[in-house]
């Protein structure tokens, strides 16, 4: 094991490094996109711990290791560097999230009413999971309207991950014969 401190003191006065090494400051968007996914990825971890199907487990964990991707492409500034291969998204994964929220909507009895976050806890901290997928995707937006061109698919896939989380917490509610909390 090598003798790599866990502290640079380089970010000390409020810069960075993107991905190739170019200085910016912390408060950028592009770091709030990438820190907003980094936080997503957090709190799916702590969801995974409260998931008993291992669909779910396995499914998630496949997220996770796909938002370290989207954190990749988020931190190259594409101007400077070419975006690793494997920090893309690409219409597969797109698909493979839509996938599985059709498996889990045919699970379900049809929603007709409006729902509250909660019912079990796992629902509770999918429902956290959602909304802070939803505000990476509003830093994402917020980072391409000052001019960053980001992938089509990315945005998609962060549009359509906040769906399925959406989803999921209906499943987690079901699993743990919970009922849906109806908005009234």
């Amino acid at each position: 094991m090598s003798n790599c401190k866990i502290y640079t003191k380089t970010g000390d006065k409020g810069q960075t490094s993107l991905v190739g090494g170019q200085r910016v400051s912390k408060g950028c968007e592009r770091l709030e996109s990438y820190g907003t996914i980094d936080e997503l990825n957090s709190q799916i971890g702590l969801l995974i711990t409260y998931c008993t199907d291992q669909r779910d487990i396995d499914f998630l964990t496949t997220v996770q290791g796909r938002l370290f991707s989207v954190g990749g492409y988020l931190a190259t500034d594409n101007t400077q560097r070419a975006v690793s291969p494997g920090c893309t998204v690409t219409p597969e994964m797109v698909q493979s999230v839509e996938a599985e929220i059709d498996h889990i909507d045919a699970l379900l009895p049809p929603l007709h009413q409006f729902i509250l976050p909660g019912g079990s806890r796992a629902a509770a901290v999918c429902n956290v999971c959602r909304t802070v997928c939803r505000r990476a995707e509003r830093c994402i937006i917020r980072l391409q309207e000052t001019g960053v061109t980001v992938d089509e698919c990315l945005t998609t896939y962060v549009n359509r991950l906040s769906d399925y989380l959406f989803i999921l917490s209906r499943k987690l509610n079901a699993d743990a014969k919970t009922a849906d909390i109806i908005w009234r």
